[in-house]
């Protein structure tokens, strides 16, 4: 069996307090995450939560939240907390990021280092953001990656389809969960 690691992203409750799109698919997007990490931790592969986190004065966002004064996802607060009904453990890694790269300014490489997956598979949100950019700078760094097609969501419907359509087969397969659960049990 390769070794994997699951990496989920920005699972967070404001983004689905925020975004329409997305509080209409937070039922099956749990539930869809739940079933992996379920599978993940039945084959004792790593599971990766990945939350963006900013300080409340801003100092530490990005430069539109600043400009803007976007509180969105803030320290000390819930709404940079993983949605309640996720299942998270304590033994599982947590990396907070402060930009849509859960690579960018974090310790995840050096985890990944320490882990060495052969296999990266990605979920979460939004998909032509935070998921993009993690998955690109996955591939610039060799690794394998799997998009869970089940597991990513975007308040952005329109750019979700360009951004599967952009990653699929080049930088990264797209696969159900019932293929991701076989190659975990191969």
């Amino acid at each position: 069996m390769p070794k994997m690691a699951l990496l989920v992203i920005d699972m967070l409750n404001d983004f689905f307090r925020r975004h329409a799109r997305l509080a209409e698919q937070r039922s099956q997007l749990v539930a869809s995450i739940n079933m992996l990490t379920e599978s993940f931790r039945q084959h004792n592969q790593p599971i990766i939560w990945v939350r963006q986190e900013f300080a409340p004065d801003l100092h530490d966002a990005f430069l539109d939240m600043r400009k803007h004064n976007l509180q969105i996802t803030i320290a000390g607060t819930d709404g940079c907390e993983l949605l309640p009904e996720l299942d998270y453990r304590p033994t599982d890694i947590i990396i907070v990021k402060k930009r849509y790269s859960a690579f960018f300014g974090t310790d995840l490489e050096e985890t990944l280092k320490n882990l060495r997956p052969d296999l990266l598979v990605v979920a979460g949100t939004n998909t032509h953001a935070c998921v993009r950019t993690t998955v690109v700078d996955a591939y610039q760094r060799d690794y394998e990656v799997v998009v869970a097609t089940e597991c990513i969501a975007s308040y952005d419907e329109a750019h979700h389809h360009i951004t599967k359509h952009y990653l699929d087969g080049g930088i990264a397969q797209l696969l159900p969960n019932r293929e991701i659960i076989r190659m975990l049990a191969s």
